[in-house]
């Protein structure tokens, strides 16, 4: 029966350099290629123990690649508990101009000036403030996507929705105009990013802005995958099922629907009784 790879006290649940462990004699090289660690980015390495998320990338780009960089964007989103990146998306990071940091894969790395107020330290490395993080992501992304994460940030609490604006307005540079027209749509009210990109079909149609227009008896709902608590399925159906008890139309989107907008909006426009809405 094989032994259990060897994983010296000093490095158990941590990140390290590689380089920098073999040199001290703390590892050989031959245990440093063991399966007691993983490899995260070149000469950086995990304990095996640790689960590889986003957020601990992150913090091992910042902390050990790129020592001095700031997490910003979608990363730094994920690091205040907004999970905007996804596990192997590339880590976002901003260093100063003229900084000569050098390509790494799963890294990408922006140049630029970021005042001393947009940067925190979270976690054992420098991260932007979630607002920052919102106009950045604002500022760069196209605008469908941008609204989605800035509805989430602002319904997660990390970010104000007078806060995002303000930080728009304030933004100058490449993507300003972008940040600010995101800011201006989001409301951070959506429960889910589908619901958001619901709203933003609706704010380029004809149709006027509600989602519930009492004086027609219309409103409108999306529907995802239930797999929500049984308690809240049965309660949303039960809602459902008073408005229409009520004398309520109402209109079901679904994420095909959001594939197909024209026909949504013509869709709602019918229940509403009018086709000027199409």
């Amino acid at each position: 029966m094989p032994s259990a790879p060897t994983r010296p006290a000093p490095l158990r649940g941590r990140m390290f350099r590689g380089s920098e462990q073999v040199r001290l004699g703390v590892l050989t090289k031959n245990q440093l290629r063991s399966s007691a660690w993983r490899r995260l980015f070149p000469d950086v390495y995990a304990c095996a123990s640790l689960p590889v998320d986003h957020a601990r990338r992150a913090r091992a780009a910042a902390a050990l690649v790129v020592p001095g960089a700031v997490v910003s964007g979608r990363s730094a989103a994920t690091l205040w508990g907004s999970p905007l990146a996804e596990p192997g998306d590339d880590v976002e990071l901003t260093v100063p101009p003229g900084c000569r940091a050098g390509a790494v894969r799963g890294i990408r790395v922006s140049r630029r000036h970021l005042p001393a107020d947009a940067v925190v330290v979270r976690g054992g490395v420098r991260v932007t403030t979630a607002v920052r993080a919102a106009v950045d992501i604002a500022r760069a992304e196209p605008l469908e996507d941008a609204v989605v994460a800035l509805d989430r940030l602002i319904t997660g609490g990390l970010a104000t929705l007078d806060d995002v604006r303000a930080a728009a307005v304030a933004l100058s540079g490449p993507g300003c105009r972008s940040a600010r027209r995101a800011a201006a749509l989001a409301d951070g009210l959506a429960g889910s990013p589908q619901e958001t990109r619901l709203r933003l079909v609706l704010h380029a149609s004809l149709l006027p802005p509600p989602v519930a227009w009492p004086d027609a008896r219309v409103a409108l709902e999306y529907e995802g995958v239930w797999h929500g608590a049984p308690q809240q399925v049965a309660r949303d159906r039960r809602r459902l099922n008073e408005l229409t008890a009520a004398g309520w139309t109402v209109v079901i989107a679904t994420a095909a629907d959001l594939r197909d907008p024209v026909a949504l909006i013509a869709r709602i426009a019918a229940a509403l009784g009018s086709r000027r809405y199409v």
